[in-house]
């Protein structure tokens, strides 16, 4: 029987379906980027697609489960060979799951025209089949250690469902159980898997400076218990979004946090933006914690959905642009250093996340800051995918994997 090794070696079709990071990473800057292109002007009335969804709605599902799902599959497919000594996919196989996202985009613009039963199982689709081939992995490599990733993306894929059934219902779905439970996923993925590579990274680097001052090392009991005190927080925040409970768990979890944060002795890593970024990405779980519960405990600090948007665009959006030019470089065979062009989408995306959040704050400025804000968020998305494209679309010159 073929090895999925021996598969990757014979494969001669284009070089993107070499490894899971390349379509998925690629897919889904540019879908961030075309996506926010559209809803800016959907947001001022230009432009309406045939979508089921509000405006606001499919923007925060096409950015969590649209973008964050490409992002999460990208990095799983090419973690997971690291965690069990296996390989999930590759070749033609690997464009059909691809392919399945792609769809699933296309059928939600379209789902004004189509039935929504069709719409949900379609764009669930992905998931669903990402989490067999991702379970069926880490099972036979008997890798126990990362079931909790596996859960994470089974509450993820059930959050899209539970936004799907909000959206057919014909409710707000960018304020529903749907949003916060895939948001809430996303975040602890940032937080267990940020919490492992974070630390380890930075360690590695400041080693080769031969730093005499190294962060602690990553899970002991100070991380474990402020995770649990984060997932307490979040299942909170997902079934009582705006209780008194829920605010001051969430500013407990949003210390704990910031805590974690400085023990990673990131304040040495100045000198390599790739290094730093990881920790300024990281930065937004506490960050979005703590805003979260002065907005509870006190209405009107951020406004709900500027926030949450220390969450959606500050640590989703800058730690998964952080992990994929980092494991483009490496993957790639590329010096892990961040040049002028890499430091230029970080800073767009940092501006871009506090513009959003200025809206939030000072409303009645809510529409050039949120323009402010899309004009940078695309250019940090668009401007991976210009400057990393050619290294995720094709194979260097005579190496075939």
């Amino acid at each position: 029987m073929t090895s999925t090794a021996e598969q990757m070696r014979a494969w001669t079709g284009p070089a993107i379906l070499t490894y899971g990071f390349r379509p998925f990473f690629f897919g889904a800057a540019v879908w961030a980027a075309l996506a926010m292109v559209l809803w800016v002007p959907m947001l001022s009335g230009h432009l309406m697609l045939p979508t089921a969804f509000d405006p606001v709605s499919w923007h925060a599902h096409e950015f969590l489960y649209g973008y964050l799902g490409a992002v999460v599959a990208g990095f799983l497919l090419t973690a997971v060979p690291n965690w069990t000594g296996r390989l999930p996919i590759v070749g033609w196989p690997l464009g059909g799951l691809a392919a399945l996202w792609f769809v699933g985009r296309v059928v939600v613009i379209f789902s004004a025209e189509l039935p929504a039963l069709l719409v949900a199982a379609v764009d669930l689709a992905f998931p669903v089949v990402l989490a067999t081939v991702i379970g069926r992995e880490i099972v036979a490599g008997r890798n126990w250690r990362n079931l909790i990733v596996m859960g994470m993306l089974v509450v993820f894929a059930l959050g899209n469902a539970q936004f799907h059934w909000e959206a057919a219902r014909g409710e707000y779905a960018a304020q529903g159980y749907g949003l916060r439970l895939g948001l809430g996923a996303g975040i602890l993925m940032i937080a267990v898997i940020g919490g492992r590579i974070v630390p380890s990274f930075t360690r590695n680097w400041l080693v080769k400076r031969r730093s005499a001052v190294l962060p602690v090392a990553p899970m002991q009991s100070f991380d474990k218990g402020a995770l649990a005190a984060l997932l307490v927080a979040l299942v909170l925040w997902v079934a009582l979004p705006l209780g008194t409970l829920t605010g001051f768990a969430l500013a407990l979890a949003g210390v704990l946090h910031a805590m974690r944060l400085a023990r990673w002795a990131g304040h040495r890593t100045f000198a390599e933006p790739l290094v730093t970024v990881l920790h300024a990405g990281y930065a937004f779980v506490p960050l979005g914690a703590l805003a979260l519960a002065a907005e509870i405990l006190a209405p009107g600090s951020f406004g709900m959905a500027g926030a949450q948007h220390f969450w959606m665009a500050g640590a989703i959006g800058l730690m998964t642009l952080a992990v994929m030019t980092r494991a483009t470089l490496g993957h790639t065979g590329q010096d892990l250093r961040a040049g002028a062009g890499t430091v230029v989408i970080y800073l767009a995306l940092i501006l871009s996340v506090f513009a959003r959040v200025a809206g939030g704050v000072w409303p009645e400025f809510s529409s050039p800051l949120n323009t402010v804000a899309g004009l940078f968020w695309t250019l940090a998305f668009g401007g991976f995918a210009v400057i990393y494209g050619a290294l995720l679309l094709r194979l260097p010159a005579g190496k075939r994997i």
